[in-house]
């Protein structure tokens, strides 16, 4: 049979989504681009704001047109969250909730129309999805390494739809890896819903164990969380060489006003001192980070503090969103909602700021660059490199230049 996939979200669920291919590929099936006729479409929903959920209802009824015969699946956190909603869509026939995508082919092989969602009670162990051996880029690979969030931020549905913090066995998690530097990858990125609360003793034991992998690789951490992480667990991190010097820090607000009714847990000065040891180590440390704008409440004032905290961090990459309300979530229930047009304008302020200051500190500077194409690649600390010519697939160090389209121009260092 022909299956296509669509995934919407997050690495987490491109990483599920190249585990379900690889199980559909290893029975016989044949995969097939998301726009062609198909007998299965596979649909691998996000619902972290309500755009996600209507672009996920958009891509159903797309899905349907190529091939009105088709079975269509729907599985993610949509699912999860608004199974029953889903399954009464006409064009849906299976709805497959967090802790059954391992046996979505079984249930499309048994072409029974049916809704399969397990409760958030039920959602107390780690399933594995299957085993990646291959992804689309030749170059990264993802490997998910934890499931669930146990934060309850007050805008998030995520925990309500990826259930509590459950762990891959540390065993699995480096097995997958050293497959996939063994079969040619050069950069191994660690994904999970909530990163910093992998296992018992941190996410610092998969890092030492990847990094004993024999190869000429670099781990990336795909997020951690200053919810779960403070200054001196990130110092821990340092002394592992072949950890890129780049993290995801979520900031969301720069208030702590702000950051309390967001119940995220710590303050800007703790966030500011997660952020003096990495640049002490690598003053271009790359940190990317995420920043909400109209949070219910936030004053000019607030959102000065935001711009303030993006003005001295430096970042090299700032997501800015527009809060959405999530109904479910305890900030859809608070006073003081935004106004539409005060959240447009303030996220075009915060857009505005842009990463030259981080890309300015980095000229005449040497990376070292993973090249993805004949010409172009990424820095260990996140900066997009261009050059006249590179080594595709391979490593090499690059003298920065000046700054070019996206990122940065160079030239190889012999």
């Amino acid at each position: 049979m022909k299956v296509a996939f669509h995934t919407l979200g997050c690495k987490v669920n491109q990483y599920e989504t190249q585990a379900m291919i690889e199980q559909f590929l290893a029975r016989g099936h044949e995969l097939v681009s998301e726009d062609e006729f198909s007998d299965w479409y596979v649909i691998n929903t996000c619902s972290v704001t309500n755009l996600a959920d209507r672009k996920s209802r958009q891509y159903i009824r797309r899905m349907k047109k190529v091939n009105p015969d088709a079975m269509i699946a729907v599985t993610g956190c949509y699912a999860q969250i608004s199974g029953q909603e889903i399954y009464d869509l006409p064009e849906v026939d299976i709805v497959i909730g967090m802790n059954e995508k391992h046996l979505i082919i079984d249930y499309l092989e048994k072409g029974e129309k049916a809704i399969h969602i397990l409760p958030y009670e039920k959602l107390n162990r780690y399933v594995e999805t299957g085993k990646v051996v291959s992804m689309e880029s030749r170059t990264r690979a993802y490997v998910k390494v934890q499931e669930g969030c146990n934060r309850f931020c007050s805008y998030c549905i995520i925990p309500y739809a990826r259930g509590p913090v459950r762990s891959r066995k540390v065993e699995d998690v480096v097995g997958e890896a050293r497959g996939l530097i063994e079969s040619g990858f050069k950069e191994i990125i660690l994904t999970g819903i909530n990163t910093a609360l992998y296992g018992e003793e941190g996410i610092e034991t998969l890092i030492k164990e990847i990094s004993n992998i024999p190869g000429d690789f670099r781990i990336r951490l795909s997020s951690l969380e200053p919810t779960v992480v403070n200054a001196d667990y990130v110092k821990r991190l340092l002394k592992y060489p072949k950890l890129c010097h780049h993290l995801h820090l979520s900031l969301q607000s720069g208030s702590d006003e702000v950051l309390s009714r967001m119940n995220r847990r710590y303050t800007r000065d703790e966030y500011l001192k997660i952020v003096k040891v990495l640049k002490d180590f690598d003053p271009c440390y790359g940190i990317t980070t995420d920043i909400i704008v109209g949070f219910p409440g936030e004053s000019e004032e607030d959102f000065l503090d935001s711009l303030d905290m993006v003005n001295k961090v430096e970042f090299c990459k700032v997501h800015a969103f527009q809060y959405s309300k999530r109904p479910g979530t305890k900030a859809a229930q608070f006073r003081d909602q935004i106004p539409s047009p005060v959240k447009k304008e303030r996220s075009e302020r915060l857009i505005s700021l842009g990463d030259r200051p981080f890309l300015e500190k980095n000229i005449g500077t040497v990376r070292r660059v993973l090249f993805e194409e004949d010409n172009a690649g990424y820095t260990d600390n996140y900066i997009k490199v261009y050059v006249d010519e590179g080594p595709m697939g391979e490593f090499a160090d690059v003298m920065l230049d000046e700054i070019y389209e996206d990122g940065l121009k160079g030239h190889i260092v012999i």
